[in-house]
């Protein structure tokens, strides 16, 4: 017998109603297209699968009469996912949620090139169905999320009651969020703010940047200064606390200023030199930039017992401060 042929992508064009004049582009797809939920919406947009006549156009985008939108939506996808009995560093559990210290390297959710390995499939094994199933199918348990060569602290929520609450406190930046970042340059003042939108980078829709008023999110990061390191090519290692949770905020925010993460790849300066091989060899052991979720707290969910939680620096990285000082110490004693 034939094989099954494989599905199809669906093709599906709209026509705006004059009754539909002046609406965004996602909230006139969220009420043509109701079979579709605004999560997937979105990110048809953001891959640029909607046009508006022909154009890929912003979710924010005002439809104006007689346009014509079409979408194109893939064929679903076997999203089963097998639990993994990947290691986990369980800082706190109950019932109703538990903090992981995540090593950095570790994919957070399943997603393109990551369809195994990742935590979730790690909180499956630990877990079993014991997750809150508001992320969906790929995400269960997720609050929010650090970028894969972030490590620390992050909350898994195992009930959708737990889920709703911890998502409530981070809208409303209840949420304590403290970082440890190393940054090339020397940070001139010890403490400052970055209020900068955040948005996808016209020029490459792989990474954020800061973009102009109304055409990025709101954005807030607040640093101070813990050490300032490196001698002839400084570094500062600092303490950075979150105002907002923007993709890749620490990352572009810091870059935007004129101090790139040291070991981000995506975000460092073109024409930056390359670091001495010592050097080199120890920020390639991070295993991605030098950011660390350190401190996490929140409020419970179910008790309202204030948690806080703090993860030490992950091994690679204090040797790295730890080397950096040395060198600098002997630095300064052959000056003397």
């Amino acid at each position: 017998m034939p094989s099954a042929r494989p599905p199809e992508t669906e093709a599906r064009r709209f026509t705006v109603a004059p009754a539909e004049v002046g609406s965004r582009l996602d909230r006139f797809l969220a009420a043509r297209a109701p079979d579709l939920s605004r999560t997937r919406l979105q990110s048809l947009i953001e891959a640029g699968r909607v046009t508006v006549g022909g154009r890929s156009l912003k979710a924010s985008h005002r439809l104006r009469p007689g346009e014509t939108v079409a979408v194109e939506v893939p064929p679903p996808v076997d999203l089963a996912l097998v639990p993994e009995p990947i290691p986990l560093d369980v800082v706190y559990e109950d019932e109703d949620l538990l903090v992981v210290n995540k090593r950095a390297g570790l994919v957070v959710h399943p997603g393109a090139g990551h369809a195994t390995g990742t935590l979730v499939h790690a909180l499956l094994a630990h877990c079993g169905d014991a997750l809150s199933g508001i992320g969906g199918v790929r995400r269960p348990g997720i609050v929010h999320r650090l970028d894969r060569g972030t490590s620390g602290l992050l909350v898994v929520a195992k009930t959708d009651r737990a889920h709703l609450a911890l998502a409530r406190q981070l809208k409303s930046r209840t949420v304590e969020r403290r970082y440890l970042a190393l940054v090339h340059g020397r940070v001139p003042r010890l403490e400052g703010q970055i209020d900068a939108a955040i948005g996808r980078d016209p020029r490459d829709r792989l990474r954020m940047a800061v973009r102009p008023p109304g055409l990025g999110r709101a954005a807030l990061t607040r640093y101070r200064v813990l050490e300032r390191l490196g001698g002839a090519r400084p570094l500062t290692f600092l303490s950075v606390r979150l105002g907002s949770g923007r993709t890749h905020q620490i990352r572009v925010h810091l870059a935007h200023l004129g101090y790139p993460l040291v070991g981000d790849r995506t975000y460092r300066r073109r024409g930056t030199p390359p670091l001495e091989p010592e050097l080199a060899s120890r920020v390639r052991a991070l295993g991605g930039p030098a950011l660390h979720a350190a401190v996490l707290g929140f409020s419970h969910p179910e008790t309202g017992v204030p948690l806080a939680f703090e993860a030490p620096l992950p091994p690679t990285f204090a040797a790295l401060l730890e080397w950096l000082r040395a060198r600098d110490g002997n630095a300064k004693m052959a000056r003397d």
